[in-house]
């Protein structure tokens, strides 16, 4: 079995944890905001030859975790969001260190069929000036980030997909819900409104796990959208070294 590292042990780990064995993982290490204040925890010795690391912390952890990771040649599926300002200093660090990582704003495969099917719905409407488009999400009282990553990475394939025009975008925080992502296109005529709902967490952690194992014995930066379509969008070609 491969053997995982959890950093990042609150909700989402521990689900992972609870389903790592069913796809051929050993947890070797769970790391906690405790056990690993400043990502001073990931030592190569508390690591115990983790082959891949999933991280889940909080936005302000997350890439000292990431170099740490590095540093200590451990493969990385990221899913902590609100971090992504830093994407050129993590890039570097992955690209010094030789390893493997993962990245998304959401690791529901659910989600990112969604994404597609809002970009494809994007090209179609970006010519027709009497739509205007609008996004809606609500999110679990604790979610840091507003608008969620996913959201923002949905106007962001609207735009990819040649819809210019904005894109009015909010967000509600409340009680547990999972995740429910809308984009809408209104019109004085009619509204057409594309929804997906998350029903439990269960679909981010496998997504992760799935993005865990593929990472194994790669290098270099990837979306989860490589691991699910090989590609990092439509006619892009994925940039891959396998060690």
């Amino acid at each position: 079995m491969t053997k995982l590292a959890i950093v990042g042990h609150g909700k989402m780990g521990r689900m992972i944890e609870q389903l790592a064995p069913e796809s051929g993982f050993a947890v070797c290490c769970k790391f906690d905001g405790k056990s690993n204040s400043n990502g001073a925890g990931l030592t190569r010795d508390a690591l115990q030859g983790a082959e891949v690391a999933i991280e889940f912390s909080r936005p302000d952890a997350c890439v000292a975790n990431i170099e740490r990771l590095a540093a200590a040649g451990v493969n990385i599926v990221c899913g902590t969001t609100g971090w992504y300002a830093q994407l050129p200093r993590v890039r570097e660090i992955v690209q010094r260190s030789g390893i493997g990582f993962v990245w998304s704003s959401n690791f529901s495969v659910g989600v990112n069929l969604f994404a597609e099917l809002v970009g494809e719905a994007a090209r179609l409407f970006a010519n027709r000036e009497d739509y205007g488009a609008w996004g809606w999400e609500i999110h679990h009282a604790t979610k840091k980030d507003a608008p969620s990553g996913t959201m923002l990475q949905l106007v962001d394939e609207m735009k990819r997909a040649g819809y210019s025009r904005e894109v009015n975008v909010a967000s509600s925080r409340a009680g547990a819900h999972p995740g429910t992502h809308e984009i809408g296109f209104d019109s004085a005529a009619d509204s057409i409104t594309l929804r997906h709902t998350a029903r439990s967490r269960e679909g981010f952690a496998r997504g992760a796990l799935m993005a865990a194992k593929w990472v194994v014995g790669r290098r270099g930066v990837f979306e989860f959208r490589d691991v699910l379509f090989g590609s990092s969008g439509p006619g892009g070609v994925m940039n891959e070294e396998k060690i």
